[in-house]
């Protein structure tokens, strides 16, 4: 699979820069920016993207041309697309392009699919100095300012991708290239808060006048996304080639479902991405509410519930009365928050029961599970707090904390960004064990003994309805 064998797919010039090349990124933004164009034989907006960590899908992707097949899965079959957004794949470690293309004229916008650790942010989105990779990179970064520019060679290779960006600008601001965008698309509330503290904090430690030229020249927009895209198996290159006749080293399965919700300023332009369904809007706490509170809820409760009744799937997770009991009851007490007119929550409802029902997508709960300490924060404690507040107890969301503090029971290892503070709290037991995980996720909950006993009495039940 390469651009001679696919000569409707032109590779556009590089004008939006990705940090994350995931499935993710391949089902959402690329897709969205190919359906955008206007004229598809004549492309003008092409994503070079950057992988996270593992070079491996930049190296599958570079041999393909940046061209991939993205595999719609519905409930009565497939559908097949080559997306040919993607004109360059680029390992994480490939600083040295990334900078140059942020101090391009031609750049108007960089994406961000880091997921909610990566900003590494301290309590109420804060710029945290004191994070080990945080102080690393802010040593790093003074190290190699030299009147007011860094010396590229002295940089080294950052750890956080806030570091990356800040060096990036700061090129840009020596080559006199003007304003662009930042978009987070992480499920984050206020993930443009995240994205701007994350940078502009860091900048600025290193020299407040580059920080004031961040504040003055980088947008940052404001995102709600939705589209479940589940690891894809090895099955699914072979069902490609069978289907289509397509050799592509590294499909996409995706639902049929797209959502992109954005509000902030593009001052460099941006792709009109309204064409694929994005909408624009002037408050986006709402949507960001609705989907990390309903879907993104409704994900990590069964996550935390599932599998100790058997469930390895959504869809598996959702057939079971009782799983699909509790989600429905976080939805009522997560919906008696979201009062904002247009968020028409029946029909999401419906839609996301649809979507979840899906026997098709093979969304693992393993996956969903991973770094439940950052994504309760977001899912679960805003529910139970607001229910607090309205004097009643916000036993949904305190089920979905008990839930993952059953997850944890005994594990040595744990995939989550605060493992650290999760295995030193699990050195107690019972309600002192539940408190000090409550600490975890909110330390304001975890000192009301009618919290930590009505997380402790949840889990207790979970453990004997497993049993």
């Amino acid at each position: 699979m390469n651009r001679r064998a696919f000569p409707t797919a032109p590779a556009a010039p590089p004008r939006l820069v990705h940090l994350g090349l995931g499935a993710f990124h391949r089902a959402h933004q690329l897709w969205y920016t190919q359906h955008a164009e206007a004229d598809p034989r004549h492309p003008e907006w092409g994503y070079v993207s950057f992988t996270g960590r593992s070079a491996t899908v930049a190296e599958q992707l570079a041999e393909q041309d940046g061209l991939y097949t993205l595999v719609e899965r519905g409930p009565e079959g497939d559908e097949y697309e080559v997306v040919g957004a993607l004109v360059e794949a680029r390992a994480a470690d490939d600083v040295d392009r990334l900078w140059e293309l942020l101090a391009a004229p031609g750049t108007a916008v960089v994406t961000l699919t880091m997921t909610e650790s990566a900003y590494q942010m301290g309590p109420e989105l804060a710029f945290d100095a004191e994070r080990p990779a945080v102080a690393a990179d802010l040593a790093a970064l003074q190290r190699a300012y030299r009147n007011g520019a860094f010396e590229l060679s002295a940089v080294g290779m950052p750890t956080t991708p806030a570091a990356k960006l800040v060096v990036g600008f700061a090129e840009r601001r020596r080559a006199g290239a003007g304003p662009l965008a930042v978009v987070s698309c992480d499920n984050l509330s206020a993930n443009d808060v995240a994205a701007r503290h994350a940078v502009q904090g860091l900048a600025a430690a290193v020299d407040p006048r580059l920080g004031e030229w961040i504040e003055r020249t980088i947008s940052f927009v404001a995102t709600s996304v939705d589209r479940i895209t589940p690891r894809a198996g090895d099955d699914v290159a072979e069902d490609v080639a069978r289907r289509t006749g397509w050799v592509d080293r590294s499909p996409v399965v995706t639902e049929p479902f797209h959502s992109w919700v954005l509000s902030g300023d593009f001052p460099a332009g941006r792709p009109d991405w309204e064409r694929a369904g994005a909408v624009f809007v002037e408050d986006i706490e709402p949507f960001e509410n609705r989907k990390l509170w309903l879907l993104n809820g409704a994900h990590s409760l069964m996550a935390y519930t599932g599998p100790s009744r058997g469930h390895t799937t959504v869809a598996e997770a959702l057939a079971d009365p009782a799983c699909r009991g509790w989600v429905e009851a976080f939805w009522d007490e997560a919906s008696a928050h979201l009062t904002t007119p247009g968020l028409d929550l029946p029909a999401y409802r419906a839609a996301l029961l649809e979507r979840f029902a899906n026997p098709r997508i093979a969304h693992h709960l393993a996956q969903i599970g991973v770094d439940g300490a950052t994504k309760l924060q977001m899912r679960a404690v805003p529910v139970l707090r607001a229910e607090r507040a309205a004097g009643r107890p916000g036993t949904a969301a305190a089920r979905m904390i008990a839930a993952w503090t059953m997850h944890l029971e005994g594990r040595t290892r744990v995939d989550d960004s605060a493992a650290e503070q999760v295995l030193a709290a699990n050195g107690g037991t019972g309600r002192d064990r539940v408190r000090a995980l409550l600490g975890v996720l909110d330390p304001e909950l975890a000192a009301h003994d009618s919290v930590v006993d009505l997380v402790t009495g949840l889990a207790d039940r979970i453990a004997d309805d497993t049993h």
